[in-house]
């Protein structure tokens, strides 16, 4: 399944400056950044679970905040991009 995770953190402190450096991480580790604080992941349960954990573990819940989208595994008619960038594939090749 597709997952669209956005995030803001608020960076006035050196805590919230580590926090977003912490949930940034997290999310290139799951998935591909497409805007500053926004990531596609193609997740399965199980990861989808381990994600939304260590994210939860490392927000502030006073200061910050996180939404995680389902779009599900039919998700390409539900994507519209415009603009310079183009998009990936989530499930094709990936070179290192």
């Amino acid at each position: 399944m597709l997952y669209l995770i956005g995030y803001d953190i608020k960076t006035t402190s050196k805590e919230g400056t580590r926090r977003l450096s912490k949930v940034a991480k997290v999310c290139c580790n799951y998935g591909q950044r497409v805007q500053n604080s926004l990531f596609e992941c193609e997740l399965d349960g199980a990861h989808y679970v381990q994600v939304k954990k260590q994210l939860l573990s490392i927000l502030n819940a006073e200061e910050d905040s996180l939404r995680i989208y389902c779009l599900g595994k039919k998700y390409n008619s539900k994507i519209e991009e415009y603009g310079a960038k183009t998009s990936y594939d989530p499930l094709g090749e990936l070179i290192v």
